[in-house]
């Protein structure tokens, strides 16, 4: 079972949706082989290099008040504490897409899922700016990747007309809000479902390939 998961560092319903269909995922055990690829999509494609106040940015792109900001945050942290992710001040939304770059190149080192969750913790959890290049590099070299290869990438374009041909990808398949959990590439479970869900609906639709009704 091949799992497309289509998300953003600066969205916080990926870093729970992620860690969600990682539970479930260790639910299922052995019982279903999954290979899962993590794919990119930018809420905020435009945000320039200094980034913006997030209550100004959340207020003036989805219209929200500032006690809605809040409830909002609130619900995300009891999900986030829910399936193991600590949400921290997030003061600023930031460009994110050289960090996509170096996540299409740390799948091809099998480092992938490392450098995700790294990315996540770095913004959500500690309020880092994922577009930065010290951070970036920090955060590579966590990840067990080569951090003179990942200074090489960020000092040039390397992966960029990739990264945007799989958004443009994504994007003409219908996906317009994430996270989106893409299966076999014509599966889609939307939104950060809870692990139960994403249990569920991945059994169900492995039992369905084989043949047979759902265990």
């Amino acid at each position: 079972m091949k799992i497309d998961f289509v998300s953003d560092v600066a969205c916080p319903w990926c870093a729970v949706g992620l860690n969600a269909l990682e539970r479930a995922l260790e639910r299922l055990g052995a019982d279903i082989r999954v290979e899962l690829h993590v794919q990119p999509f930018e809420l905020n494609p435009a945000m320039p290099p200094e980034g913006a106040d997030a209550a100004d940015y959340l207020a003036k792109k989805y219209g929200l008040s500032a006690q809605q900001i809040a409830q909002n945050q609130a619900a995300i942290r009891r999900r986030g504490a829910a399936v193991g992710f600590a949400f921290g001040e997030r003061a600023r939304v930031w460009n994110t897409f050289d960090a996509h770059r170096l996540l299409h190149w740390a799948g091809s080192q099998g480092r992938q899922r490392e450098l995700k969750h790294a990315l996540l913790r770095a913004y959500h959890g500690e309020g880092r700016n994922p577009g930065a290049r010290d951070v970036l590099l920090e955060l590579a070299g966590a990840a067990g990747l080569d951090v003179e290869r990942a200074r090489t990438i960020l000092a040039s374009d390397e992966f960029a007309p990739e990264v945007r041909a799989a958004e443009e990808y994504w994007q003409a398949r219908g996906i317009h809000a994430v996270p989106a959990v893409v299966v076999d590439g014509r599966h889609l479970i939307q939104g950060a479902q809870p692990p139960e869900v994403f249990e569920q609906a991945l059994r169900q639709i492995a039992a369905e390939s084989a043949g047979s009704s759902p265990a």
